[in-house]
């Protein structure tokens, strides 16, 4: 990679979007980005090179080179707003999300981001990649150390009335405590997670996410026409964003017909245009366990748990909240 900067004008951005290979796009934007200028024009297409830059590193899953860009840019986050950094940082970190098998690396670089912004006193960046940390941290089971991050971080943005981002962490602590097996905290925060949504707009992937969560309470009461509802809300929202959550929201749809002794209704659900487009092993989980209910066959279950142990025994949803009541369903059915 050569060390001589070029100017930051579109013509380099052009250049880098005509280039051959990645690796030569890469080097030329990093190129851009050592240019010393500080003027508006310049600043102004260094920040478009960092977006495209961003975009090949994820595209290349270079998730250790995204992490080292991050620290690499803070000087130049000095000369812009601090609205535009936290866009930047945010997207960055968003970048490495999507590149798989980098949970660790997240959650290392969401700890580096929120040092920094302590020290730069970048109160409204800091909280959000502080919510980002305790989401990375549940999912990866460190739930103590998630549950001492929301607690200090509930009441700070509490006393700031910021009520988006109320929502999303009375959310994050409504999953901790349901991961828990705290299902009166998990209700009063999502509880909590609805009364601030209902003052504010809210995105709909944020509201998918509120409706999800509530299906998923609800099955653990055994309410499962009324978490097929939520589910089914959750579904329509995410199926819209053509967000990767709703297969499981239908997944979780399916397992609730299937509860209430509707197995017949699984099959044309998936055969559905709207199902039609998640076909898949998840799918193919739910038409093996109504297979096997409406035949009330324990040997078809079984095969099932075995040919989908990744779709049915490792989904904590399905582990947690659906398995135990089919498990003694079966049981029944063995008795008799």
């Amino acid at each position: 990679m050569s060390s001589s900067y070029l100017p930051a004008i579109t013509d380099s951005l052009a250049r880098a979007l005509e280039a051959k290979t990645p690796y030569e796009a890469i080097s030329i934007l990093y190129r851009v980005l050592q240019n010393p200028s500080s003027a508006p024009d310049a600043v102004r297409i260094k920040e478009q090179a960092i977006t495209n830059l961003s975009d090949l590193l994820r595209q290349e899953t270079r998730a250790e080179e995204l992490k080292s860009l991050l620290a690499q840019l803070r000087p130049f986050f000095a000369l812009i707003p601090k609205a535009k950094t936290a866009k930047i940082v945010r997207g960055i970190i968003d970048d490495v999300a999507k590149i798989p098998g980098t949970s660790d690396l997240q959650i290392s670089l969401c700890k580096e981001v929120v040092q920094w912004t302590r020290a730069e006193k970048r109160t409204f960046l800091r909280q959000r990649v502080e919510a980002k940390l305790a989401g990375l941290l549940i999912e990866n089971k460190e739930y103590l150390e998630a549950l001492n991050l929301l607690s200090g971080l509930i009441k700070e943005v509490r006393r700031l009335d910021d009520k988006l981002l109320l929502v999303d962490i009375d959310l994050l602590e409504s999953k901790l405590h349901f991961s828990l097996r705290n299902l009166p905290k998990a209700k009063a925060s999502l509880t909590a997670a609805r009364t601030a949504a209902n003052a504010i707009y809210v995105p709909p992937a944020q509201q998918g996410n509120i409706d999800l969560q509530s299906g998923i309470l609800h099955a653990e009461e055994k309410d499962y026409k009324t978490a097929y509802s939520y589910f089914f809300e959750a579904f329509e929202a995410f199926n819209a964003l053509e967000d990767p959550r709703a297969v499981f929201s239908l997944k979780y749809m399916l397992l609730c017909k299937i509860m209430v002794s509707q197995a017949d209704d699984v099959a044309g659900i998936i055969s559905s245009k709207a199902g039609l487009q998640y076909v898949g092993p998840e799918l193919d989980a739910m038409k093996a366990v109504a297979d096997a209910h409406a035949k009330r066959s324990l040997k078809l279950f079984e095969i099932a748990l075995r040919d989908f142990k990744a779709q049915l025994e490792e989904d904590p949803i399905v582990t947690g909240t659906f398995l135990p009541s089919t498990t003694l369903y079966w049981s029944r059915i063995s008795a008799d």
